[in-house]
C-alpha cells in the first residue's frame, strides 16, 4: 500500500528532527541527523543547514508494515508556504507538529486552513514535552479552541494496532456517529468496528488523531507511527487509466528539466506519451525517464503506479498544479506573494542572460510571476518576504554563479472597476486588420479577471474568437491608476470583424488590447491593496496600546475577547501597515505577545491618492499599450484617440 504523508509546523516546533526519527525507525537511515547539527536527511541544502529552517518540500521514501511511504518535509517558514501549498495537493494524510511548549503559532493556523481547504486527513503531534515549560494538556485546549473541537487524543495505552483502545476514545469516537453510539449503548464495544469507523471520521475531516512525545529524545515517536499505520489506509487503482498530479518542478545540475508527480491512479512506463495543460491546446509528450526520489538521491525505474511519487523527465512545459492524463486541469493555488521586488545585478551582465535564470526559477517557483519591463530593462518578480528574497540571492550565487541583490520589496497593487463600460478597439494599418468590442464589468472583490463570449459566428469567425480570449488571458493587463495589475473584472467579447485577405494573428492582439484599454478610460479605476487577516495574542495590561496600533493602521477588528489575563484581537488590516509589526510587538510586550498574519485578499487602497502620487504612472507613456485606435485611409494608416474612435468603428 502506497501512502503519501506530509508535516508541517511552524518554524521551531520540531518537524524536521520528527522526520529524522520517523526515517531512523523504519530503518531508511542508519543514523540520526539534527538540524542544529546541520546533517537533517532531510534538509539537503546548504541554506537549510546555515539558516536550520526548511526552505524546500524535499522527500524521502520509508518501508513500514508492509507499505511505502512517502514522506513529505514541509517548509515552516511563512515565506515559503507556496511550495508548501504545492505539495500538499498529492498527500493522503498531514501531521501537523505543534511545540508542547509554545502551542499553536501563527504558521500552524496558516497550515491548518489550507488543509481544510484541501481536505487533507490530518493527525497532530505535540512535541518537546521534555522541555520546561511543556504543558500538552493546554495546547490540546488551544487547539480544540483555535483549530478544531474534533481532536481527540490518543494515550500510549491506545494500541489500535493490536485492535486495543482506550473508554474514552471508544467513546469520543461513538459520540461521532449515531449508529455507532446506538451499537455501544447496546453492544458495547467492538476493536475491528470502531477501528473502520475512525479511518472514515478521519478520512472525512470529522476526526482528528492527537499524539505526544519527544522528537529529539523519541518518546511516542514509534507509538505514533504504529497507530498512524493502522489509521491511514488508501486505495489506489492500478487497473485504471493513468492520471497524476504536478507539484513540483526542478532542473538538474545538467539544466534537464525535472516533474515532480503523484500518480493517482494506472500505471506510468518509459517511452509513455501523456496529455497535459501546457497551452490553449494542451500537450502530449513522451516520457524519457522515471526516478525515485530519496533525499538527494534518485533511482532509476522503468515502471511507476498509482500511489507512487516520482520524477519524469521529458515534460518540457509542465507546472506545477497541471493533471496529468485522465485528470486533466490545473489547480489555482490560494496562497500568493503580495510584494514585490527588482532584480539588481552587474552592469557586465546582460539583462537578457539574467532573465533566462529568472524564467526557470519561475518555472520552479510560479508564485514569483517574474517579468521583464521593458521601459527600465528591469526583471521584477513577487515574493512573500525578506528571508525569501535572501534564499534567492544564494541560489543564483550558487547555480549559476552572479551576485545579485534586490530593491527593497514594494506592495503589490492591484486595480478594477467602478462601473461598466463598452470599450473599442480598432487596428488597420496597412495590410492589416482587426476590431474587437468588450464590456468590461466589475466583478466580486478576489475573483480575478472572468472572460464571457457573446459574439455569433456569424460577426466574427470563433477561431478569431478564440484569438481575443488568448489575449486576453496571455498575460497580467495595466491599470490606468498605477499601472498594476488589473483584476476583479468581468470582460466580454461583444462583437468584432476580421478581413479575409488582410487579417493576421497579431492583428487581434492589438484590436483587444486598445479595446481594453478604451473601455477603462470610460470608467472609473480603483486601486486595491493586499489585505491581512490577523490575530493577535497579548497579557490583559497591553490591551490598550495594541488597540490603538490597530487603529493607526487602519485596521477593522472585532471587540477583543479575554480568556483570563490574556486577550484576543482579530480582524483585517492593510499588508503595508500591518507587514512589520510582529517586531514592534514583540518589543513592548518584552517577546509574550503573538501575532498570526494571513493572506485575506484584495480591498480598497486605504491611501489611494498617496500610492497614486507616489508610483507617478503615466498611462498615455505605457510602451505596451495605449487606448487610440489605427484606421486607414488613403493607404496609410493613422491614430485616432479613444474618445473620438467609437464614431469611425466599421461594427
Amino acid at each position: 500500500m502506497n501512502k503519501t504523508i506530509g508535516l508541517f509546523a511552524h518554524v521551531d516546533a520540531g518537524k524536521t528532527t520528527l522526520a529524522e526519527q520517523l526515517l531512523y525507525l523504519t530503518h531508511t537511515i542508519q543514523e540520526r541527523g539534527r538540524v542544529d547539527h546541520r546533517n537533517a536527511y532531510m534538509d539537503n541544502h546548504d541554506i537549510e543547514k546555515e539558516r536550520g529552517i526548511t526552505v524546500f518540500a524535499d522527500q524521502a521514501i520509508m518501508p513500514f508494515q508492509g507499505s511505502t511511504y512517502y514522506l513529505i518535509d514541509t517548509p515552516g517558514h511563512v515565506d515559503f508556504s507556496p511550495e508548501m501549498e504545492r505539495a500538499i495537493q498529492v498527500m493522503d494524510a498531514a501531521v501537523v507538529v505543534i511545540s508542547a511548549v509554545e502551542g499553536v503559532e501563527g504558521h500552524t493556523e496558516t497550515v491548518w486552513q489550507l488543509l481544510r481547504k484541501y481536505g487533507v486527513p490530518t493527525f497532530f503531534f505535540l512535541n518537546k514535552i521534555d522541555r520546561t515549560g511543556a504543558d500538552p494538556e493546554r495546547v490540546l485546549e488551544e487547539i480544540r479552541r483555535e483549530l478544531t473541537e474534533d481532536v481527540c487524543l490518543i494515550s500510549e495505552g491506545d494500541k489500535l494496532h493490536e485492535g486495543g483502545m482506550s473508554p474514552s476514545l471508544a467513546e469520543a469516537v461513538a459520540e461521532r456517529d449515531e449508529r455507532l453510539l446506538e451499537q455501544y449503548i447496546d453492544q458495547g464495544f467492538d476493536a475491528g468496528t470502531w477501528l473502520s469507523a475512525m479511518r472514515k471520521m478521519i478520512q472525512d475531516g470529522r476526526c482528528f488523531p492527537c499524539f505526544s512525545g519527544s522528537a529529539l529524545q523519541s518518546i511516542g515517536v514509534s507509538h505514533f507511527l504504529l497507530q498512524l499505520d493502522s489509521l491511514l489506509h488508501t486505495d489506489y487503482d492500478r487497473e485504471a487509466e493513468f492520471s497524476g498530479r504536478v507539484y513540483k518542478i526542478r532542473h538538474d545540475d545538467q539544466g534537464t528539466r525535472l516533474t515532480y508527480i503523484k500518480a493517482l491512479s494506472g500505471k506510468l512506463r518509459v517511452r509513455d506519451e501523456v496529455t497535459y495543460h501546457g497551452g490553449p491546446a494542451g500537450m502530449r509528450e513522451k516520457i524519457t525517464g522515471i526516478r525515485l526520489v530519496h533525499g538527494k538521491k534518485f533511482t532509476m525505474v522503468d515502471e511507476v503506479s498509482a500511489g507512487d511519487l516520482f520524477v519524469v523527465t521529458g515534460l518540457s512545459s509542465a507546472s506545477a498544479g497541471d493533471g496529468l492524463g485522465a485528470l486533466g486541469g490545473r489547480t489555482v493555488y490560494e496562497l500568493v506573494p503580495t510584494l514585490k521586488s527588482k532584480v539588481q545585478f552587474d552592469s557586465s551582465v546582460h539583462p537578457k542572460d539574467m532573465l533566462r535564470i529568472f524564467r526557470l526559477l519561475d518555472a520552479e517557483d510560479p508564485s514569483l510571476s517574474v517579468q521583464w519591463d521593458e521601459a527600465s530593462q528591469g526583471i521584477h518578480l513577487h515574493v512573500m518576504g525578506t528571508i525569501q528574497l535572501e534564499v534567492l540571492q544564494r541560489i543564483v550565487d550558487e547555480r549559476f554563479g552572479h551576485r545579485i541583490e534586490f530593491a527593497e520589496p514594494e506592495i503589490l497593487y492591484k486595480e478594477t472597476i467602478a462601473h461598466p463600460s463598452i470599450g473599442s478597439g480598432h487596428f488597420e494599418p496597412l495590410k492589416h486588420y482587426a476590431e474587437v468590442h468588450l464590456k468590461l464589468e466589475p466583478g466580486e472583490r478576489n475573483s480575478g479577471i472572468v472572460f464571457a463570449n457573446a459574439c455569433h459566428p456569424d460577426m466574427l469567425p470563433v477561431n478569431y474568437q478564440h484569438l481575443v480570449a488568448q489575449h486576453i488571458g496571455e498575460r497580467e493587463h495595466h491599470g490606468l491608476l498605477t499601472g498594476s495589475p488589473l483584476t476583479d473584472m468581468k470582460i466580454t467579447l461583444l462583437k468584432g470583424r476580421a478581413h479575409n485577405k488582410h487579417t493576421h494573428g497579431g492583428d487581434f492582439r492589438e484590436a483587444t488590447f486598445r479595446a481594453l484599454r478604451q473601455g477603462l478610460e470610460k470608467t472609473t479605476s480603483l486601486l486595491l491593496e493586499p489585505y491581512y487577516q490577523f490575530k493577535i495574542k497579548v497579557e490583559l495590561e497591553h490591551i490598550g496600546r495594541l488597540l490603538s496600533d490597530l487603529t493607526q493602521a487602519k485596521a477593522t477588528f472585532e471587540p477583543p475577547d479575554t480568556t483570563g489575563d490574556k486577550v484576543t484581537v482579530t480582524g483585517t488590516a492593510p499588508v503595508s501597515t500591518l507587514m512589520n509589526y510582529a517586531m514592534e510587538l514583540a518589543a513592548y510586550t518584552k517577546g509574550r505577545g503573538a501575532i498570526t498574519l494571513t493572506y485575506g485578499g484584495y480591498d480598497r487602497c486605504h491611501n489611494e491618492e498617496e500610492v497614486i502620487r507616489r508610483i507617478g504612472y503615466d498611462k498615455n507613456a505605457d510602451p505596451e499599450y495605449t487606448s487610440s485606435s489605427i484606421f486607414c485611409a488613403k493607404g496609410a494608416g493613422y491614430a485616432v484617440p479613444w474618445d473620438e474612435a467609437d464614431k469611425l468603428m466599421h461594427v
